[in-house]
């Protein structure tokens, strides 16, 4: 019979990723909550860079499009690299 799943060594595995994903992350998190609270948004749609560049944050390079539309760009970026 197969052992149990040790839950806790787990969860400590996966929080010390986590914690070097937001270290490494930090500058760039910032910049795209900077861009959020210069748009402001509706609900239901988020800001998207239009040059992908989570860095500039200049008011003609932001617009605001669905949930949706912003994660297909993101996927049509990741799969042309296929």
């Amino acid at each position: 019979m197969a052992s149990a799943r040790n839950y806790k060594k787990e969860y400590a595995a996966r929080s010390t990723e986590i914690k070097a994903y937001r270290k490494k992350n930090k500058v760039k998190d910032k910049m795209r909550t900077r861009a959020r609270r210069k748009m402001k948004c509706g609900k239901g749609m988020e800001v998207d860079h239009k040059d992908n560049n989570a860095m500039n944050n200049n008011r003609n390079n932001l617009k605001c499009i669905s949930r949706k539309a912003n994660r297909q760009k993101g996927a049509k970026k990741t799969n042309s690299k296929r």
